[in-house]
């Protein structure tokens, strides 16, 4: 499974950002999905999963109700809607996938990772 994460960029405290991740080599439609985040200095941490029937999401509390996970099995795809950004959501996003079909907090819960979009939030 290979993923690719996109949609980073520089922007405004307050603005939204969408992030997207595409899997390809196989379907993912069986795997839970999650986005990691990792700032300079700091450790890779959980920022919200879904399961594979998107029926289970779950977030850290420092995104929940302003981040929003999804998934479309169909397009092998996993979006991050992203609001009220605040200057401490900077850092790295990964997209990664479980073999697990249901939700995984841990980062050693996950098999495959992309290789990260940067999202920059100015204050």
């Amino acid at each position: 499974v290979q993923l690719q994460a996109s949609g980073g960029g520089l922007v405004q405290a307050g603005d939204s950002l969408k992030l997207s991740c595409a899997a390809s080599g196989r379907t993912v439609s069986t795997y839970a999905m999650g986005w990691f985040r990792q700032a300079p200095g700091k450790e890779r941490e959980f920022v919200a999963t879904v399961g594979w029937k998107s029926v289970t999401k779950s977030y850290s509390d420092s995104v929940k109700g302003r981040f929003t996970i999804s998934r479309d099995n169909a397009k092998n795809t996993v979006d991050l809607q992203m609001s009220s950004l605040k200057s401490e959501d900077t850092a790295v996003y990964y997209c990664a996938a479980s073999r697990h079909s249901v939700v995984r907090r841990r980062v050693d819960d996950y098999n495959y990772w992309g290789q990260g979009t940067l999202v920059t939030v100015s204050s």
